[in-house]
């Protein structure tokens, strides 16, 4: 139970700083992007598709 909540928040964790990151290192000047536009929706995201890796193995 413990290392499954773990492994989830991790996922999230993980998930949200990658998104976060790519939002900062490629940016959207333009705000067509739907992944990049703003900081929220790159770690929104992130965490989503960390908590689907998470949620796989």
């Amino acid at each position: 139970m413990k290392a499954t909540a773990l492994r989830l928040a991790l996922g999230l964790l993980v998930g949200g700083a990658l998104g976060y990151g790519w939002h900062r290192l490629v940016g959207c000047s333009t705000g067509a992007c739907p992944l990049t536009a703003t900081p929220l929706r790159g770690i929104s995201y992130g965490a989503v598709l960390g908590l689907i890796w998470a949620l796989a193995k």
